[in-house]
């Protein structure tokens, strides 16, 4: 009882359900393009845009998510699939790690967000694409062979099941996929609020004034929290009367590149090793990476 009573529960009701209203718009939104997508964009087709110049294939392939803005939340079944048919696999992975950074949705979103610091938004959208094109650079220098798994079978299912789904299928797939990243928004809703209610503000204060503590501690925020990119923005946002702007940039680059369901789902999906070194990847890329765009 002492333990709720020294909870400012009206503090953690206001925190939590100005996230959760601020993000669904862009949540829906994101859902809205990413079920239209996945029901009629075909992979085939965009194999035959990407160039086969690696550096043009990489810028090329980590600025598609402009025009083909999927969610991290079902990015992985594509490239897999797309690697499957023959793309690269570095350039599936520039493609998986911007795509769901860079694009109209999650720029929107971030602008919302961040409506008096509109720079924050530019900042996101340069460092994930910048990340994005150097990671599918190191893995084409650094990665040989298939890095898939053998198995038999696909992790998105039959694709010609799914060219064959009528309109109350593709409505229901809408609603599942609403349903499953809603449940992400409003639990990391509800650790952000938390964070900020129970955890003393000049432990955070201490934190983030910490240099060699505030990244580390927003990047692993991230991994854990796994927000989707159209509603994380959100969540940086109200800490940012605690944290610079390096590690807010750390927590919206990162989160929807590398996150505990997307490790999962990535695990499933690649080998091993080829996991292990894309994450030390991320990691270092995106420390630096904000760590410098951040002191801009």
């Amino acid at each position: 009882m002492n333990f709720l009573q020294s909870v400012d529960i009206q503090s953690f009701k206001t925190v939590f359900l100005s996230i959760v209203l601020e993000a669904s718009p862009f949540l829906i939104a994101g859902v809205l393009v990413s079920s239209l997508l996945q029901a009629w964009l075909s992979e085939k087709l965009l194999r035959r845009i990407i160039p086969r110049n690696p550096l043009v294939g990489l810028l090329a392939v980590s600025l598609l998510g402009v025009l083909f803005p999927v969610c991290e939340c079902g990015i992985v079944p594509v490239v897999r699939r797309l690697i499957k048919k023959g793309m690269p696999a570095y350039l599936g992975i520039a493609f998986m790690l911007a795509t769901p950074v860079v694009n109209p949705v999650v720029y929107a979103a971030t602008f919302a967000a961040f409506r008096t610091r509109p720079e924050m938004a530019f900042m996101r959208m340069g460092l994930a694409y910048a990340v994005a094109v150097l990671a599918g650079l190191f893995i084409y220098l650094l990665a040989d062979g298939n890095p898939l798994k053998r198995r038999r079978e696909d992790l998105a299912g039959d694709a010609s099941a799914e060219s064959k789904m009528t309109w109350s299928g593709r409505g229901e797939h809408l609603l599942n996929e609403f349903f499953d990243m809603s449940k992400y928004l409003l639990f990391g809703a509800f650790l952000a609020a938390s964070l900020q209610v129970l955890v003393p503000r000049g432990v955070l204060v201490d934190i983030g004034s910490d240099s060699l503590l505030a990244y580390p501690f927003m990047m692993g925020l991230a991994f854990v929290m796994s927000l989707c990119s159209t509603s994380d923005a959100f969540v940086a946002a109200s800490f940012s009367n605690v944290f610079a702007k390096g590690p807010l940039l750390a927590f919206m680059v990162l989160g929807p590149m590398l996150d505990f369901k997307s490790t999962l789902m990535l695990l499933s999906s690649f080998r091993t090793r080829f996991v292990l070194l894309l994450v030390v990847l991320l990691l270092v890329l995106v420390w630096l990476g904000s760590a410098v765009t951040g002191s801009l």
